[in-house]
């Protein structure tokens, strides 16, 4: 029996997309899935949105670091974006590595082995190729989920997805394996919408 394949949207600079992604890791050391990682660009989302400055200048830095993750995986796969996207979260989540986004990626880049040039995506240029694929990419969680939600969001199945989970910190062993189980029984009912309950305190990276 094949593993059962789990896919998770992220945009890389969203830092409960990145604890997220750690418990979807967590999980498939418990249970026979398949995580494969795709980009949902919050950039992409709020395109001509009246939004906050700060929010907005964020934003608009956050290009780079989704156009680097969609070219690694047009060009190298989902293994080595999972591996980018371990060492960029390792630098700029858990070490605070976050002042200067570039700089960041391209040492990412030589942690996972990849090859430099890759770098050469991170630049924004409406209506290339890698600007088509991450619109594209984007759409494949939008088209499933909707508009009104952010990163991260997943999905079990084609047509099967939603906004979440916001875990914080990752659940480990079994307790990631629980969590798994929940949330694809919620994905198996037509009718379910979502949960949520208010978030206090920061990101648990530990």
């Amino acid at each position: 029996m094949s593993a059962r394949r789990v896919e998770l949207f992220v945009d890389p600079v969203c830092p409960f997309a990145w604890m997220t992604s750690r418990w979807l890791l967590h999980a498939a050391e418990v249970r026979e899935i398949e995580p494969v990682y795709s980009v949902m660009s919050l950039s992409v989302l709020n395109e001509g949105r009246e939004l906050d400055p700060g929010y907005r200048a964020m934003l608009d830095d956050s290009w780079g670091p989704a156009r680097l993750a969609i070219a690694i995986r047009e060009a190298e796969g989902n293994e080595a974006f999972s591996r980018w996207y371990t060492a960029w979260g390792e630098r700029y989540h858990v070490g605070g590595q976050n002042e200067d986004r570039r700089a960041t990626a391209v040492a990412a880049l030589a942690d996972a082995d990849l090859p430099a040039e890759l770098i050469e995506a991170y630049e924004p240029v409406a209506g290339d190729e890698i600007d088509t694929a991450l619109r594209a990419s984007h759409e494949g969680a939008t088209s499933r989920v909707g508009d009104e939600v952010g990163t991260p969001v997943i999905s079990f199945g084609e047509g099967t997805a939603y906004f979440g989970p916001v875990v914080s910190p990752a659940p480990r062993g079994e307790d990631a394996g629980k969590l798994l189980d929940a949330l694809a029984t919620l994905a198996s009912v037509d009718g379910f919408y979502e949960l949520k309950r208010s978030r206090s305190g920061g990101v648990d990276f530990s």
